[in-house]
Parts: structure tokens; C-alpha cells; sequence
């Protein structure tokens, strides 16, 4: 008989961590070198415990630490803040101000919550390959901006456990940004915009009448949306089949000429209730040709707000104040989503449309497969290499190799430069 692995349990998660967390892929990837530095030792780390217990300011020197403490708190998650200016452990022995952040990973947080007035699969908390769509789409979108308009290189996503995907960069660059710097580069990244009273949220035109230019990334993004607009939105999740769906859709559509197209398109489409979505896109498109066929401006501007319309329905949707702030904590990659069991594994963005939520190991899935290797008393650091969490570890330590590889290049060319410097100083001032 198989034994029965709950993660509610503080005795699972305790093997989980014990067992199959890898402590020092994620050591590694927080400090960029094989040696304890500033990096991993000024990082702040926080625990939930059970009874809402949250524990903020832990820091660490070595990765042994920080295991033993996770061992003996077991906590239902951590979380992985800034670098500061001191230990963080250290602030109550410190001068009120001195703690402060300097380094920060650039964080981005997506969640289908953001999704839920749109999507028609799923409800609530639940989640399935079809509504990963959405999410597919928005990583698309998202990773192509930041490195080709950024130049950033070093990006892991990680799924949540549940219903999301989070984002962690982590050049030089994009540690060093201010919290200023961070809230000009969302106030660029966020197209989707305003609550849910605000039916129109795309507003990025500029131009004489608002409506006639698009910046060229967005039109980048664009010209790529076009396809999961058509296979996601209108053919998978059909959201415009249903008359709450299809109001808003002609809601966002300016025409209010004297022959106003949304008037007939509810017409038609009340007395047909059999319509597709991709069936009613079309009767729009069908609609603005023939009322504008001698409105050249009206004709710039119904086709603007098509465009508009797939930006809304298809654009990444961010939860801005998780990326504007350094000293903001966000869930450790290869924790267990309390809820689900289900482990926070990197996503390769390349294959982020193959990806399955529902095929995401779990706890008791990991600890099952464990169950014939004994633990023998001893500490185990890589049991994950005998499971199938071994190919989520590896990408992770992919993504490790680059960094250090980076860093020590970095170094090195520092070290060159100091060496050219000094070189061209009296000796008397190199040895004083």
C-alpha cells in the first residue's frame, strides 16, 4: 500500500525540506559565486508559520544555515527579499535608518485573478491548460519587452503553485534599480490599467485625435497578439459568445455617428444567440468597412480601438506594487503551494504554452517517489536528483551556470582594469 503524503502536514513538509529542497542551487543563484558574499549574507528572508505566524529580517551566512533554520521552523512557505546595507537579523542593534536596501532582483508577479472577467474555462481559485493560455500569452509578450527593450538576460519564471507565474531577473542592472527607477520602468510596461467599473483599460495612443499612433514596441507586441487574440479569446475561451461578454466588447468600440454600428450589431447579435465570438469579430470588421468607406479618419479610429480591444483582452495584466518596491518579499522558487501541494517549479519560457499546472509535481508525488530510499539518518542534499523534480532543479541551475559565468567575467575585467590603473601610478603610490 502506498503511503499517503499530506502537505498540511508539518511532518511531510519537514521531509520535504529535509529531503528533496535544494538549498544550494538557490544559495547559489541569490549570490552569483560559489563563496558566501554580501549578496546571500545581507538578504533578507521571511518565514509563515502556522496561526499566521510571519516572521520577517532572518538573514543567514551560509546555505547550511539557512537549511537548518527552515528545517527546525518548518514553515508553510518562505519569502526572499532585498539586499541591505547590513545583516537584517542585526537591525535592532543597529542605528534607527542604517538598514536600508541596496540590491533588489527585478520582480514580476502574474496572476489569472487578474484574468477572472475574461476567462469563461474556469472560476474562482481553479485553474486548467486552457486558462494557462492566458498566462502563456502574457510571458510571451513580457519576455520578449525586457530583453529586447531592455537588453536583460538572466530572467527565471516560476509558477506559483497554484494559479500564476512569477518572474525574478537578475542582471547587474536590474538589481542596482531604484525604487524610482522601477516604478518609470512598470509605468512603461502596464498597458492594462483601472478597476473593475472601468470597462475601457487600454489608453496608449498619442497623437491629434489619441487614437492614430502606437508606440513600435507596443506594435511589436501587437502583431504577435493578433494570434492568441484569435485562438484564445475568440476560439478557445469564446468571450464575446454570451451577451455580458459581447456588451463590453461594443462597449469599446468609439462610433457615435448617427449610424452607429454597436446598435445593430446588438440587434443582430440578440437574435442569433447561436453567434460565435469569432463570428461577431468578424461582423465588426465587416461593419467598420462599410460605415467608413468614406470616412478615412473615422475608419483610423474604429481600427485603432480593434486594436485597443486585443491589447485588453491579451496584454500581460501586472500586479504593479509587487515590482515598483525593493524591500517587497516574494515566495522562494521550489516552495509548496499550501493549497495544492503542488511545488513552484521554473517554467522555460520557450515552452511556456506546453506547460500543464495540473502535471506540476507535488509533495506527496515527490515523497512517494523517495519511498524506497531510506534516509539513514543522514542529511541529504540532492534526493530531488532521484525524482521528478530533477529536471526543474537542473533549469534552475542552467540559469546558475550564466550568472557565475557573468560574474566572474565581471571581476575579472574589474581586476584587469585595477591592474592597468595601478600600472600607471608612481610605485610610491601603489605601496603606500
Amino acid at each position: 500500500m502506498q503511503a499517503e503524503y499530506d502537505s498540511s502536514s508539518p511532518d511531510v513538509m519537514r521531509m520535504f525540506y529535509q529531503r528533496l529542497y535544494p538549498f544550494k542551487s538557490l544559495f547559489q543563484w541569490l549570490n552569483h559565486e560559489h563563496a558566501p558574499s554580501k549578496m546571500f549574507t545581507h538578504r533578507e528572508f521571511a518565514f509563515t508559520l502556522p496561526g499566521d505566524i510571519y516572521l520577517r529580517y532572518n538573514s543567514f551566512t551560509s546555505v547550511d544555515e539557512l537549511k537548518k533554520q527552515v528545517v527546525k521552523l518548518n514553515p508553510s512557505r518562505f519569502e526572499i527579499g532585498a539586499v541591505y546595507t547590513a545583516m537584517p537579523r542585526d537591525r535592532k542593534t543597529l542605528r534607527p535608518g542604517i538598514l536600508q536596501p541596496t540590491m533588489r532582483e527585478l520582480v514580476f508577479d502574474i496572476d489569472m485573478t487578474d484574468y477572472d472577467a475574461i476567462r469563461t474555462c474556469c472560476s474562482g481559485k481553479g485553474i486548467c491548460r486552457r486558462c494557462w493560455g492566458f498566462i502563456a500569452a502574457a510571458v510571451d509578450v513580457l519576455d520578449a519587452a525586457l530583453r529586447e527593450q531592455f537588453g536583460f538576460r538572466h530572467l527565471l519564471w516560476v509558477y506559483s503553485g497554484r494559479r500564476g507565474i512569477h518572474l525574478w531577473i537578475s542582471d547587474a542592472q536590474a538589481l542596482a534599480l531604484t525604487d524610482e527607477e522601477r516604478k518609470a520602468l512598470m509605468g512603461w510596461l502596464e498597458v492594462v490599467k483601472g478597476g473593475k467599473d472601468q470597462t475601457k483599460k487600454v489608453n496608449v495612443r498619442f497623437g491629434k485625435g489619441g487614437y492614430e499612433v502606437l508606440h513600435p514596441a507596443l506594435r511589436s507586441a501587437l502583431d504577435h497578439l493578433k494570434n492568441s487574440f484569435n485562438n484564445l479569446i475568440l476560439a478557445d475561451q469564446d468571450c464575446f459568445a454570451e451577451e455580458d461578454g459581447y456588451k463590453v466588447l461594443l462597449e469599446l468600440i468609439p462610433d457615435k455617428s448617427e449610424f452607429d454600428i454597436r446598435t445593430y450589431l446588438q440587434e443582430d447579435w440578440a437574435a442569433d444567440l447561436n453567434r460565435t465570438s469569432s463570428e461577431k469579430w468578424n461582423d465588426i470588421k465587416r461593419g467598420i468597412k462599410r460605415e467608413t468607406k468614406d470616412n478615412d479618419n473615422k475608419k483610423t479610429q474604429l481600427l485603432a480601438a480593434l486594436e485597443d480591444i486585443i491589447l485588453q483582452y491579451t496584454y500581460p495584466r501586472l500586479d504593479a506594487e509587487v515590482s515598483k518596491h525593493r524591500n517587497h518579499l516574494l515566495k522562494a522558487p521550489f516552495c509548496v503551494h499550501p493549497s495544492t501541494g503542488r511545488v513552484c517549479v521554473p517554467v522555460d519560457p520557450v515552452r511556456v504554452h506546453e506547460f500543464e499546472p495540473e502535471n506540476v509535481p507535488t509533495v506527496g508525488k515527490l515523497l512517494q517517489e523517495l519511498s524506497d530510499i531510506p534516509a539513514n539518518g543522514q542529511e541529504h542534499h540532492s534526493d530531488w536528483e532521484k525524482t521528478s523534480l530533477k529536471p526543474y532543479v537542473d533549469m534552475l541551475d542552467r540559469h546558475v551556470i550564466a550568472l557565475m559565468s557573468e560574474r566572474r567575467q565581471t571581476k575579472k575585467e574589474q581586476s584587469t582594469s585595477q591592474s592597468s590603473h595601478n600600472s600607471a601610478l608612481p610605485l610610491s603610490f601603489c605601496y603606500s
